[in-house]
């Protein structure tokens, strides 16, 4: 028998039983388009968290204190201060940007008719260049403001909206915080999702530290921040300003002092670990449905038992029977696997269409994988069933009841 002939009547004896058939492929379908979505999913998630922590700054270091080591007597925290910020600016001034300190406090204030807590950040001018915020309005806090403590305060744009209807807007009115009437200058964002390493909340003040310094009980830097000039220098620096801060503080306090980088590369080993386990759960989901296959063309065979024999008994050979069962679990596995991978590329191309601003990169790499293990499955899992129906023997298959 021709190969064209085998597949001819493979089409035939699948469209007998149309439901079946489609039943049988859906289970490829479904491990398809599994694959292609959480490959899809795991490239999106992982470019995303990775371009949101480059845009927060690779090249940050942040430190605080941590604890002292003397269990046996209470010993007051030995804090990061301002005196330690400069020490750090002066002694690593040639390779970093810009380092910068903060201090964080709440107040309550009438937000829309009702009193509400809010955070109040204080910093200096080197702030927003190291955590990346973007001015919406009027202007950042200078340099004369931190020497001259002026009162001055600036709105993160949901707390400006809130309060003035609009960040512009809010740019010239005052607003009262520990008693003191402030001047707003101006209202900003953060660039980018800081996934909990910042200490700006949605509704936050931000005012000069100098300033800020009265209304704290204590006087500590937490955190400090360090942005290194080069990215092959910040695990230097970062053992530098570690160093620095435990040469000026009493023996025994330890000083929390990381960078980034650590958590980039943490991240991108938390992507390839979860890709390879979302695919192996693909993968079983694609070895169970050609499990599936085989259980089903097993029954295909002892259903058309005797239809084999009367084809083995007017001439035709085992091989053209095991060809035509073969091309039938091939083409049920390739039918399924092409649906399921044009399901799986047609959700990431939709959800483009309808969110413009989203990009979904799709694995040109997943598709030809998809398809190959497609075909995979319907040669290795339909050899049994197709192997089985060339040995009847057809003398006992024409008896067959």
């Amino acid at each position: 028998m021709y190969h064209g002939e085998a597949l001819r009547f493979s089409f035939q004896a699948l469209r007998s039983n149309p439901v079946r058939t489609l039943l049988t492929a859906l289970g490829l379908v479904i491990g398809n388009a599994s694959v292609i979505l959480v490959v899809t999913i795991s490239i999106t998630s992982r470019d995303y968290i990775l371009d949101q922590i480059r845009a927060i700054g690779s090249n940050m270091i942040y430190a605080q204190y941590e604890a002292g080591n003397n269990t046996t007597t209470k010993v007051e925290a030995d804090f990061v201060n301002l005196s330690d910020l400069e020490a750090v600016r002066k002694q690593i001034s040639s390779r970093i940007v810009a380092a910068t300190g903060v201090m964080v406090n709440y107040d309550r204030i009438r937000v829309a008719g009702r009193d509400e807590d809010i955070a109040v950040v204080g910093s200096d001018q080197e702030y927003p260049k190291v955590r990346n915020l973007v001015l919406l309005a009027g202007r950042f806090v200078d340099p004369n403001d931190v020497a001259m403590r002026a009162k001055v305060a600036m709105l993160t744009e949901k707390l400006a909206k809130r309060l003035y209807g609009s960040q512009t807007a809010a740019v010239g009115q005052q607003i009262k915080l520990h008693g003191l009437q402030f001047d707003v200058i101006g209202t900003f964002k953060e660039k980018t999702e800081s996934f909990g390493l910042s200490e700006l909340a949605a509704e936050t003040v931000f005012i000069p530290i100098t300033v800020m310094r009265y209304f704290v009980p204590a006087v500590k830097v937490d955190p400090m921040y360090v942005q290194a000039r080069r990215a092959e220098d910040v695990e230097g620096l970062t053992a530098e300003v570690k160093s620095i801060l435990e040469s000026r503080h009493r023996p025994g306090a330890r000083y929390k002092v990381e960078n980034l980088s650590a958590i980039l590369d943490a991240a991108q080993k938390i992507s390839v670990i979860l890709s390879i386990v979302l695919l192996l759960v693909s993968a079983i989901a694609l070895i169970i449905s050609g499990i599936g296959i085989m259980n089903i063309m097993l029954v295909t065979v002892t259903e058309r038992t005797r239809e084999i024999g009367l084809r083995l008994a007017i001439g035709a050979a085992r091989r053209d029977v095991l060809e035509q069962f073969l091309a039938e679990a091939m083409l049920i596995s390739v039918a399924g696997g092409g649906i399921g991978i044009l399901i799986g590329v047609a959700l990431p191309l939709t959800v483009e269409f309808l969110v413009p601003e989203v990009h979904i990169p799709i694995s040109i790499w997943s598709v030809a994988i998809a398809f190959g293990v497609s075909m995979i499955v319907g040669l290795v899992f339909g050899i049994v069933p197709a192997n089985r129906a060339a040995r009847l023997n057809p003398t006992e298959a024409l008896r067959y009841e």
